[in-house]
């Protein structure tokens, strides 16, 4: 099944967290929360003024993001479960890799 999102909102995979403490303890399903970063797999067109223009996201396929813990309505998409959430929902884009080479900050 193909899934668009429409208008303002977008498709977001969660990205899963760490499974053990920097100390190695490992965290049991039962005690670790939902994760906040996620993956966009598909992003609508815009959302649309009141004169009918468009604004495009800021977002876009492939972008990883940070959203907030409550933002998001679950939904199930060829087996797997997703989150659709509007672009306000979204608190920010993380760039560069998940090993991440640290940027400095000015």
């Amino acid at each position: 099944m193909k899934f668009r999102p429409l208008h303002d909102r977008v498709l977001v995979r969660r990205i899963e967290g760490i499974e053990k403490t920097a100390g190695g303890i490992i965290i049991p399903d039962t005690a670790k929360e939902k994760p906040q970063e996620g993956e966009v797999i598909a992003a609508g067109a815009g959302a649309k003024a009141e004169d009918g223009k468009v604004t495009p996201l800021d977002v876009k396929a492939g972008d990883r993001i940070l959203f907030g813990k409550w933002s998001g309505t679950e939904v199930k998409v060829d087996g797997e479960d997703l989150l659709i959430m509007k672009e306000s929902d979204i608190l920010g884009i993380i760039e560069g890799t998940a090993s991440g080479s640290k940027k400095k900050v000015a």
